[in-house]
């Protein structure tokens, strides 16, 4: 199921040697109990048409990291938000449609006034170790 989440209660209780009634009710509770958090469809972004970028955000002096986070929450595009220790501060990872697209939320970023300077950087080419499990 880590795998492949559409494989049906019957398939997996054959795998398991059970009956799929007592399949259910485990993956009923490792969902209730937040084990199992949701399922996923993994896209491919480049064949979606979508740029991912990094951006290194330096705050001022008397923001919190807390504050930034909260206020990058309400924004669709961030997906990863990253408190580091040395230099910078933050690293988010963003998902944009182009480049006007990334500029136009880099913009926003530096307008939120709890930043004193950000780096950008835009992913060429990306894998991930947990996308390569029964993908494919």
């Amino acid at each position: 199921m880590r795998t492949d989440a559409r494989v049906p209660v019957t398939q997996l209780a054959r795998d398991v040697q059970l009956s799929p009634a007592p399949v259910s009710r485990r993956i009923a509770r490792l969902e209730q109990e937040g084990v199992i958090r949701g399922y996923v469809t993994v896209i491919d972004d480049r064949a979606a048409g979508d740029l991912h970028a990094f951006v290194e955000i330096r705050l001022t002096g008397d923001t919190e990291t807390g504050d930034l986070e909260e206020q990058l929450r309400q924004m669709a595009e961030v997906e990863h938000f990253f408190t580091v220790a040395g230099d910078p501060d933050v690293l988010v990872r963003l998902r944009v449609h182009d480049v006007d697209h990334l500029q136009r939320v880099v913009n926003t970023i530096r307008r939120t006034r709890k930043v004193t300077g950000t780096k950008t950087m835009i992913v060429m080419y990306d894998w991930s170790r947990s996308e390569d499990v029964g993908v494919g």
